[in-house]
């Protein structure tokens, strides 16, 4: 498993975790830091940090693409991932589109339902075939 991968299931964490607490992102990785179970790879940081900075586009991007299914009614993991991915697809000039997308799929073909990497796949396409329009 290459680092970058482990660090988006380490971000993954951190955004499901924060979730679960009611908090955001950026305070989720500022405490796990402050009790010393930080992540170790920067790319992790970079990746929730820069989800927090731009949650709202990236839910109004999944809104406006997620055809049927609100954000509250995904499972938690997909959406998450799917934020995850939408980040990395606007907003990270380093990785190859195929890269954001594929690395998604993995994780919540790991992680999640049967249906998931299918409605992740469709999701993620759509916003790479129209991302000149979004960012």
């Amino acid at each position: 498993m290459s680092a970058r991968t482990k660090a988006r299931k380490r971000a993954l964490d951190v955004l499901f975790a924060a979730e679960l607490r009611g908090e955001t992102a950026t305070e989720a990785l500022d405490r796990a830091i402050a009790e010393g179970e930080g992540p170790t790879n920067d790319y992790t940081v970079v990746l929730v940090r820069g989800v927090e900075e731009h949650r709202t586009r990236i839910d109004e991007v999944l809104t406006e693409y997620a055809e049927g299914w609100t954000l509250q009614r995904m499972p938690a993991v997909d959406r998450n991932v799917l934020r995850l991915g939408v980040w990395e697809l606007l907003y990270a000039d380093d990785v190859p589109d195929g890269v954001a997308i594929s690395e998604a799929m993995a994780l919540v073909t790991d992680l999640s339902t049967d249906e998931s990497p299918q409605f992740v796949n469709g999701v993620l396409g759509a916003v790479e075939r129209n991302k000149a329009t979004l960012a």
